[in-house]
Formats: structure tokens, C-alpha cells, sequence
């Protein structure tokens, strides 16, 4: 099994990554810089978004990101907040890209 990264250290690889492929990206909610668990906000800017969180498969140890919500911006806003109000600890990074990119299933992000 791989060893976890702090929450902040992979959120500042995964800015950079998405800066270097001029995908803009912002941190919405700042969570536990170490131990935070991470969910990505993917908009689409035609007033569609997708929630993605990181799963755990408990079979395989694997770590995968998996579709939280997926609709309207403002019930995946929604969501989200609901999530936040349990979770003190969690960060949101907002992605905007028209074409959908996310680059969470790229090398190094995956997983």
C-alpha cells in the first residue's frame, strides 16, 4: 500500500498540475492540512458541476476517485455543504473547465 500524502502537500501538486494545463482552480474551503480529507468540485460553466471524493476499496487497498454528486451547480454546491457541516476537517477545491477536465485520473492523482 502506498503511503498517504498530506492533504495539503497533494493539494499543492495538484494545482500546479492543473495550472501547467491552464485548467483554473481554486481552494473553496480550506480542511485539516494534514490528515483532511480532499473533495474536488468539477464545473462545467453551463451550470452543471460533479462532486468527486476519494473512495477506499477495502478488498483491494485501492484509493479511487468516485462521483459524490453529479447535477445542477447549486445542488452539487448543496451537497458539498452538507458534507462540510459534518466534516470540519475537509477541503474543496472548485475546477472549472468547459470541457470537463479534472485530471484526477491522471498519474500521480488517481489513487
Amino acid at each position: 500500500m502506498t503511503p498517504r500524502l498530506a492533504a495539503k502537500v497533494w493539494i499543492d501538486a495538484y494545482l500546479r498540475r492543473l495550472d501547467l494545463a491552464a485548467i483554473p482552480a481554486h481552494v473553496a474551503r480550506k480542511g485539516d492540512p494534514t490528515a483532511g480529507a480532499v473533495l474536488v468540485k468539477l464545473a462545467t460553466l453551463d451550470g452543471q458541476a460533479v462532486g468527486y471524493q476519494r473512495s477506499f476499496d477495502l478488498m483491494t487497498g485501492e484509493r479511487a476517485w468516485v462521483v459524490l454528486t453529479e447535477g445542477a451547480e447549486r445542488d452539487v454546491d448543496e451537497a458539498i455543504a452538507r458534507q462540510s457541516d459534518f466534516d470540519p476537517d475537509l477541503w474543496v477545491i472548485e475546477v472549472e473547465d468547459r470541457a470537463g477536465r479534472h485530471l484526477l485520473d491522471e498519474e500521480g492523482l488517481a489513487g
